[in-house]
C-alpha cells in the first residue's frame, strides 16, 4: 500500500503558520518578480482566480481589500517543508520525496488495520508541530492514492484521510474522478480520451488492455493498470538532467553592460552550484538575452551564444568565466533587455570527468574545484558570504522584486517573531 501526503494550499499555509490572520481570508501568492499567481487560498479560488493570473487582473481585489497578497518565500517554504518530510520519514520505513509538498510512504510492512491511525496521527502530529494542513490519500497503488488524497483534501467528512482500501471504493472513486484529472493524463492527453468517450477513470478502465495500448502506448497502459489497483510505477529515481537553465526576467529593463554582466555572472553561478549538488558537471555553457517581446514600439534582439569546455566542469570559476565570454559575444548596447540566463548542457558524472593530454590548466582547475567546495560549505547557511568578484554583492533572492514577502520567520535570526 501506499499513502500520498499532500500539504493543502502549500504555499499559501506556509504564510499563515506566522500570520494568524490570514486565517479565513482569500490569499494569493506570486511568482518571482511578483508576476503571476502560483499558490491560492480556497477562499481566493472561490472567487474565481486561475492559477497564473497576471498580478495587475487581481490587484484590484488587493486595493478593496478583499484579497490578500504575498511575494514568494522560498526560503520560508523549503525550510516547512523539511520539517513536514522529516516527522514523515520517522513514522514509515520508506518515503519518496515527490515535490516540496507531496511524499509518497511505503507503507510495506505495515500492519493493515494499524494504517487509519498511523495517517490521522500524521496529519495531527504535522498540523501541531509545524501548523501545515496535510491530507492522506492510501490506496494499492500511487494513481490511485493520488486519487485518494484529493477526495480527502475536497470533503471534509474524511478529516484528511481517505482510504480506497476495497473494490467498492475503487469503482466508486473511479466513477466520481473525471479523466483529466488523473494522474499521468493531463490536459495533452485529456482531449484524445474525450473524444473517444471517456469522461470518467471508471470509463477508462472499462476499455480493453489491447485497445488501451494501441491508443495511449506505455504510459498509458501504465496509468489503466495502476487504475486498475496493479502498482506498476517504480520509485521515481532521478535521472541526470541534459541540461540546467538558470534566468530571471528583470523588473526593470537593462541596457548597462556591467549590470547584465552581473547578472550573468550570479546565474553561472547558480548552474555551476546546482552541477555540484548533483555531482555533476558540464561540458558546454551557453548565454542568452532577450529585449522585451512585448514592447513592439523597442528594437528586438534575442541572442545566444554556446562555448564548448576543453574539460567538464563544475566550478564556479570555470562556468562563470565561460558565461561571460558567451557574454561579450553577444551583448550589444544599443538595446534594452528584459532578460539573461545560462545553461549549461553536456551534462556528465563528475567522477567520469576524462583529462585532456593537452589541457595545460589542469593544476589551476583542481584548485578552483577546490575553492568552490569550500565556498558551498561556507554559503550552505543560505547566505551568499562568499562569491566572485564578478558576482553581485548580497543573494540574489534580495534582487527580485518581491514587493509583498513576508519575513523568513523560521531561517533568518533578524526576522524572529517579536513578542509583546
Amino acid at each position: 500500500m501506499y499513502a500520498l501526503v499532500d500539504c493543502n494550499n502549500f504555499f499559501v499555509s506556509c504564510e499563515r503558520v506566522f500570520q494568524p490572520q490570514l486565517e479565513g481570508r482569500a490569499v494569493v501568492v506570486l511568482s518571482n518578480n511578483d508576476g503571476c499567481v502560483v499558490a491560492r487560498s480556497n477562499e481566493s479560488k472561490a472567487m474565481g482566480i486561475k492559477m497564473g493570473t497576471p498580478f495587475f487582473k487581481v490587484k484590484h481585489y488587493v486595493e478593496n481589500g478583499s484579497l490578500e497578497v504575498r511575494s514568494s518565500n522560498y526560503a520560508l517554504y523549503g525550510d516547512l517543508s523539511n520539517r513536514v518530510m522529516s516527522i514523515l520519514a520517522e513514522a514509515v520505513p520508506q518515503i519518496e520525496i515527490y515535490s516540496i509538498d507531496e511524499a509518497y510512504l511505503h507503507l510495506d510492512g505495515i500492519r493493515p488495520e494499524m494504517i487509519p491511525q498511523l495517517c490521522r496521527s500524521l496529519v495531527e502530529k504535522i498540523r501541531r508541530w509545524v501548523g501545515i494542513p496535510v491530507s492522506i490519500g492510501v490506496a494499492p497503488t500511487k494513481t490511485l492514492a493520488k486519487i485518494a488524497s484529493h477526495f480527502a483534501k475536497t470533503y471534509k467528512g474524511y478529516k484528511g484521510v481517505c482510504m480506497i482500501d476495497t473494490e467498492a471504493k475503487r469503482l466508486k472513486a473511479l466513477e466520481l474522478t473525471p479523466i483529466e484529472d488523473v494522474w499521468g493524463v493531463g490536459r495533452r492527453l485529456a482531449p484524445r480520451m474525450q473524444a473517444a468517450g471517456i469522461k470518467t477513470a471508471l470509463d477508462y478502465v472499462g476499455r480493453p488492455e489491447k485497445w488501451v495500448n494501441a491508443n495511449f502506448n506505455l504510459p498509458g497502459l501504465r496509468t489503466w493498470s495502476e487504475l486498475q489497483g496493479r502498482a506498476c510505477i517504480e520509485d521515481e529515481k532521478e535521472e541526470r538532467r541534459k541540461s540546467i537553465c538558470t534566468s530571471r526576467s528583470f523588473a526593470d529593463m537593462i541596457c548597462d553592460e556591467d549590470e547584465l554582466c552581473l547578472r550573468v555572472s550570479d546565474f553561472a553561478a547558480m548552474c555551476a552550484h546546482k552541477l555540484r549538488e548533483e555531482g555533476s558537471a558540464a561540458t558546454e555553457v551557453t548565454t542568452f538575452l532577450y529585449t522585451n517581446r512585448f514592447r513592439e514600439d523597442m528594437d528586438q534582439y534575442f541572442p545566444s551564444a554556446t562555448i564548448r569546455l576543453a574539460v567538464a566542469a563544475n566550478s564556479t570559476h570555470e562556468i562563470v568565466g565561460t558565461a561571460i565570454k558567451a557574454f561579450r559575444m553577444i551583448y550589444k548596447p544599443d538595446y534594452m533587455y528584459k532578460k539573461a540566463g545560462v545553461t549549461v548542457t553536456g551534462i556528465i558524472p563528475s567522477d567520469a570527468v576524462q583529462a585532456s593530454l593537452f589541457d595545460e590548466n589542469e593544476h589551476l582547475r583542481d584548485r578552483q574545484e577546490r575553492i568552490s567546495k569550500i565556498m558551498d560549505e561556507v554559503n550552505s547557511a543560505g547566505h551568499s558570504v562568499l562569491r566572485l568578484a564578478t558576482q553581485r554583492s548580497g543573494h540574489y533572492a534580495d534582487m527580485i522584486r518581491s514587493d509583498h514577502r513576508s519575513r523568513l520567520y523560521s531561517t533568518s535570526l533578524d526576522d524572529i517573531i517579536d513578542v509583546h
